[in-house]
């Protein structure tokens, strides 16, 4: 079997400041460390579930966080960015036999993470079809438009309820939950016993675990600055709402969405 593993660092135990985030930063080893820890141990409960091939993504700001060196011969890593629509799960193909995401964070626009964004943190929010959209859904839309199920995620509480109402059948562990601008973590050892324990349930049930996908995408993207807003409503199909601040477009696939998502926010 042939999985796919997105990681990213602001859902991992642990991670509550913006500077813990930032390669280089004092803050950054401990978290870099920590979600190594967490992506290895997704790693570890897939392989023991069969899996003889495994893509891992580094999906965080510069793509260089994951220490490569712990990693089994059935991993490879994905480091940096293709500059692809797909973004957080490129190289994604209809090949693989599910994606598992690590460390994923809710969206701009929830109050669940002291870290909550979506994709960047220039915008208030990012909405599909009506609802406030998480860096989760879109990319688990683009796996199922591939036909490949979303297994699994881990990360802040309010992101697992949110995944789960769009895949009530997916697994999810939730290391920790915001409070203001606090975390409140699991230890470090004990959230990488949930991960690896949750993604071989996740595996055994990987065939209930596809989602539904929208016949079309209504996009809404509120920018906190109009300037944002302004540049972005010169890309083809992108409306600019008399407020100013906010944009939108439809897409009629999530490829669309994605690839206009990628020059406009």
């Amino acid at each position: 079997m042939k999985f796919y593993i997105s990681a990213d660092i602001e859902g991992i135990t642990g991670v509550t400041s913006w500077e813990s985030t930032n390669l280089g930063n004092l803050e950054h080893a401990a978290a870099a460390r920590q979600m190594t820890a967490e992506t290895l141990a997704a790693c570890r409960g897939a392989i023991e579930m069969g899996a003889d091939e495994i893509i891992v993504k580094d999906a965080h700001d510069s793509g260089r966080n994951l220490d490569l060196t712990v990693f089994p011969k059935e991993v490879k890593i994905i480091s940096d960015w293709y500059g692809s629509p797909e973004s957080m799960v490129a190289g994604l193909d209809q090949t693989f036999d599910g994606v598992i995401f690590v460390g994923y964070h809710c969206a701009a626009g929830f109050c669940g993470s002291p870290l909550a964004h979506t994709m960047n943190r220039g915008n208030n929010y990012v909405k599909i079809n009506g609802e406030i959209a998480s860096e989760f859904l879109m990319h688990a839309y683009f796996a199922e438009s591939l036909g490949v199920p979303s297994l699994f995620v881990s990360g802040d509480q309010m992101l697992c309820e949110h995944a789960q109402k769009y895949n009530p059948n997916l697994q999810t562990v939730a290391v920790k939950k915001g409070v203001g601008n606090a975390t409140i973590n699991l230890s470090p050892s004990y959230s990488c016993k949930l991960i690896q324990e949750g993604v071989k349930k996740a595996i055994a049930q990987k065939d209930l675990c596809h989602l539904s996908l929208p016949s079309g995408f209504d996009v809404e993207i509120n920018f906190k600055k109009h300037s944002r807003a302004y540049r972005a409503s010169f890309y083809p199909g992108v409306t600019l709402l008399d407020d100013g601040y906010t944009v939108r477009y439809h897409a009629d696939t999530i490829q669309e969405l994605m690839t206009t998502r990628m020059f406009i926010l």
